[in-house]
């Protein structure tokens, strides 16, 4: 396939990347709930104990995630904040 200079086409890595995180989500809940259902015995519990486990451990990642500053590469995907080329200069305090 032939890319027009203004299309970006995303790595495989840059795809899988929410995989990732949903996948390491998971794999925290199974452990949550397997440790859930052999302390308590109870499947309810084991199941609302996975549940919350791969909701918090997904949200923590993705704010993780927004933490991090990106890099110039990230950036000129983004359309950059350089000013040089007209974009927006950010705050001005």
């Amino acid at each position: 396939m032939s890319q027009t200079p203004g299309q970006f086409e995303p790595s495989r890595r840059d795809r899988l990347r929410p995989a990732e995180y949903v996948g390491g989500a998971a794999i925290a809940a199974l452990f949550v709930g397997v440790i859930a259902l052999l302390t308590t015995r109870d499947w309810t519990i084991a199941l609302i104990g996975a549940g919350g486990a791969f909701i918090v451990v997904l949200v923590v990642l993705a704010l993780l995630q927004m933490a991090i500053k990106p890099n110039a590469d990230e950036q000129a995907e983004l359309g950059g904040d350089d000013p040089a080329d007209g974009g927006p200069t950010g705050p001005t305090h």
